[in-house]
């Protein structure tokens, strides 16, 4: 196994700003082949991906994660995906229901402490179990949603899962999401012309009102401390250079250089 930090894919980051997202979306077949998957939320940032994914038949598997509480459109949004798109989406669920849950551990998302770790539970745990079938996951994440993903970097490590974050969209404008969502069929969550900039769980999301930061609506009965799940790393704060853990020859194709092992 070799060690790949994400200070090691500084340059490679650099070089990516030119690139297209569906050049992106190529490279990343061709580097992780069946070990990389695609991460969706059924937003709308999510959907123009899984319809580029579809346009270039890259075959790559679509995971969603089904907290037991999403919303109804939400749930509609990715049967309309996986059945327009034809692509193959993989549902993800906690090891609890949320009653189940709620009987063991309370409410806890009336908290800032609980609503992080009602989160980890129902969010990224579900990811985790699969973390053995994945080098790379794709995202959706863009600069222009502001706050800490304002850097988002195109390639990013993540510890907890051990693989690659891919974000094809991180440099795409609002003005440059528009008009492809405009020229393309693609499908929206319905939830997003009711007001809701972002969307995830029932319990947790409200629409945004003119002028409020696009994610507003999250966690707003707990102020602005609680605005991200963690289910993305780098919306967590780093004090450190993460890293994680792959095959020499896959850190080699990734980096695009060759290592010798001759002394």
């Amino acid at each position: 196994m070799a060690r790949l930090s994400q200070a090691k894919l500084a340059n490679l980051n650099k070089t990516f700003e030119e690139r297209t997202p569906e050049e992106l979306l190529r490279w990343a077949h061709e580097i992780f082949g069946d070990r990389v998957a695609a991460i969706s939320a059924m937003q709308k940032s999510g959907s123009v991906v899984c319809h580029m994914l579809s346009r270039l038949r890259l075959n790559i598997p679509v995971l969603f994660v089904d907290t037991g509480v999403m919303f109804e459109e939400t749930l509609q949004t990715r049967d309309r995906i996986r059945d327009e798109y034809g692509l193959a989406v993989r549902t993800l669920k906690p090891a609890l229901s949320m009653q189940q849950q709620t009987a063991e551990h309370g409410i806890l998302y009336l908290s800032v402490e609980g609503q992080q770790q009602c989160c980890h539970m129902r969010k990224v745990e579900p990811l985790l179990a699969v973390k053995d079938d994945v080098d790379a996951l794709i995202g959706s994440l863009r600069r222009a949603d502001g706050g800490p993903r304002s850097d988002c970097p195109i390639l990013a490590v993540d510890p907890e899962m051990n693989a690659v974050r891919i974000n094809p969209l991180a440099n795409v404008t609002d003005e440059q999401l528009a008009a492809y969502v405009s020229e393309q069929p693609i499908v929206v969550n319905p939830l997003h012309e009711q007001g809701y900039s972002t969307i995830g769980c029932n319990r947790c999301t409200t629409p945004v009102m003119p002028g409020e930061p696009k994610r507003a609506g999250r966690w707003r009965h707990l102020g602005p401390w609680s605005q991200y799940c963690g289910i993305n790393p780098t919306d967590l704060d780093d004090d450190t250079s993460p890293a994680i853990d792959l095959p020499q020859d896959l850190v080699d194709r990734i980096l695009g250089q060759k290592t010798d092992f001759m002394i």
